[in-house]
């Protein structure tokens, strides 16, 4: 996937401190180098993470690099993108979707 400096990668150690504890939404990535429609979504996940600068966190997290926090949020297909905000899972998304459609769902929680 191609560097974004407006987006981070999180890892099972980081997810609690640049997630959980963020004090700004944050819209998590999960996805997977193997994984064809991830490299699809890559993009628009970038686009998201340019457009809502200030305002939200853009994070992705490889599932197989990181299958502690892929479990305990019950990853079973990626991409898969779930908004965080005060520490709790708000809304999630699964598979290759239009950019409105994520962008209605970081909007519904800002």
């Amino acid at each position: 996937m191609a560097e974004n400096e407006r987006m981070i990668d999180v890892t099972d150690e980081t997810f609690e401190r640049d997630v959980l504890k963020s004090n700004l939404p944050v819209l998590v990535d999960f996805w997977a180098v193997w994984c064809g429609p991830c490299k699809m979504l890559e993009p628009t996940v970038a686009s998201i993470a340019e457009e809502y600068a200030g305002r939200a966190v853009v994070a992705r997290l490889n599932v197989d690099e990181n299958p502690e926090t892929a479990g305990r949020y019950g990853i079973k297909g990626i991409p898969t993108l779930i908004l965080f905000k005060d520490g709790e899972e708000k809304d999630r998304i699964i598979g290759v979707v239009p950019k409105e459609r994520i962008a209605d769902m970081i909007n519904r929680h800002l």
